[in-house]
């Protein structure tokens, strides 16, 4: 049988994607930018990121000139996921039933038409919230198709033993360009733009700003729609039988009767949903710590750097043996850093705990999706991975709301501290609950998989 981390049937006239450059001998953690096709998905993803982040700061920012009111900027963040909820599913079965790489491309050509609309909302001094919210929510429909097909893609661009290598250098990647992606999109939303259209100096000056974060964004998507088009891997299709209810939730059928994936995913929703601090760190920063912007600035960007120095340490040194073990260490170090930073009243003490809380998520992250990429038949992947970003947005989104409300009741300190208890709580909870996972040692298919044969064919495809 073939490794389920090669493509079925690649097409014969294209080179070989998952063959290493010979050009050069890759230091011991870089291994999987040996190959072509992640190299170049890797620059394709660091240029979508910044443009994506960049050009949320420049909504929020035009939202809330427009009507002055914190709700409005809550409904941008609303319209982004409720198509992620209503298209999820059938978006894992697009993921599986065509090729995932066409699939990216088309949801990303719909991106591009978003931004423009977006920038030509901007130019034409519309005052009103309506059409941002309209397009936001085109967005938020072409990334719910576009994450599972992503997703489920990566095990196409590397052999299977460089997936877990693979999977934590986009970690890296990812948050490097998360952490950079707002500081682009603030500086650029400073520059005049008027400078450069001096035949429309009646153009507002918060508008101009969100134009060149617009142009700037539609360039990111063009360079990423090149990249992703320039690609030698062609996935072709996985799953062969036509939609249907029973083909669709076929992710969630396979993630409930495999106890490593729901014990990884459930417990991800929860120590998240309990334990993130993220909504109240400007209670923090102003209030607890008086540190002002700038001190919010910090804290927002603490876990990001803890986050992405675990990532560099681990494509060096990685999770060989006892990974599942050290899934339950790092959730519990999240929670237990998660009461330090409630209780800090010191703004280096608190970027300490909060950095450690990125590397402990870091942890899980890794081990999460390896789990889900190596635990799940080439198929399934994009019905799975769709569980799974199901589960990660409404860990995030009522995470939110449940910091919220909790500090209403109790206070912030309160909330945060009692937040990392749960957390503690919920990894021992956990731990009792789901064996299977606590006692998963060597990240790979064949351990993974081959610990229930019997309900392979329950799932595949016919």
């Amino acid at each position: 049988m073939a490794s389920p981390a090669q493509p079925p049937s690649p097409d014969p006239a294209q080179p070989d994607s998952n063959t290493p450059r010979g050009d050069a001998k890759l230091r011991r953690g870089l291994e999987s930018f040996a190959f072509r096709d992640f190299r170049l998905y890797q620059l394709a993803r660091v240029a979508v990121i910044l443009g994506a982040e960049a050009q949320s700061v420049a909504v929020a920012w035009q939202v809330y000139a427009m009507t002055g009111r914190p709700l409005d900027l809550g409904y941008t963040g609303l319209a982004l996921f409720v198509p992620a909820l209503l298209f999820l599913l059938p978006a894992g079965h697009v993921a599986d039933r065509f090729d995932r790489r066409r699939v990216i491309l088309i949801c990303y050509g719909l991106q591009i038409f978003c931004t423009g609309g977006l920038l030509a909302i901007t130019l034409a001094g519309v005052r009103s919230v309506w059409p941002i919210y309209s397009v936001l929510f085109l967005i938020g429909m072409g990334r719910a198709f576009s994450g599972p097909a992503s997703s489920a893609l990566i095990p196409h661009l590397v052999p299977e033993e460089q997936l877990v290598n693979a999977i934590t250098w986009g970690g890296a990647i990812f948050q490097l360009a998360n952490t950079a992606g707002p500081a682009v999109g603030g500086l650029l939303f400073t520059l005049p733009l008027v400078a450069l259209l001096p035949h429309h100096p009646s153009v507002s000056h918060e508008l101009t700003g969100a134009g060149i974060v617009y142009i700037f964004t539609l360039f990111t998507l063009a360079w990423f729609v090149a990249l992703i088009a320039s690609l030698h891997v062609r996935p072709g299709r996985m799953e062969h039988r036509a939609a249907s209810l029973k083909v669709v939730f076929a992710g969630f059928q396979y993630v409930r009767r495999r106890p490593i994936l729901l014990g990884a995913f459930s417990l991800d929703l929860f120590v998240v949903l309990l334990g993130g601090a993220v909504a109240l760190m400007p209670i923090f920063a102003n209030e607890i710590l008086h540190t002002g912007p700038r001190g919010l600035g910090l804290l927002r960007a603490a876990p990001a750097v803890g986050a992405m120095f675990t990532s560099l340490f681990l494509a060096r040194h990685p999770l060989k043996r006892r990974a599942g073990r050290r899934l339950f260490i790092a959730v519990a170090v999240f929670g237990a850093a998660t009461i330090l930073f409630g209780l800090s009243r010191n703004l280096w003490l608190s970027l300490a705990a909060l950095a450690l809380t990125g590397c402990a998520d870091m942890v899980s992250v890794i081990v999460r999706g390896s789990l889900l990429q190596l635990a799940t038949p080439p198929e399934m992947r994009g019905r799975v991975s769709a569980v799974n970003s199901l589960f990660l947005g409404a860990s995030n989104e009522l995470g939110e709301f449940e910091s919220g409300a909790t500090a209403q009741w109790l206070g912030a300190v309160r909330a945060v501290v009692a937040g990392g208890i749960g957390s503690l709580c919920v990894a021992g909870l956990w731990s009792a609950c789901f064996p299977g996972l606590r006692n998963v040692d060597e990240l790979s298919s064949e351990a993974l998989r081959g610990k229930t044969p019997a309900e392979e064919p329950a799932t595949s495809a016919p």
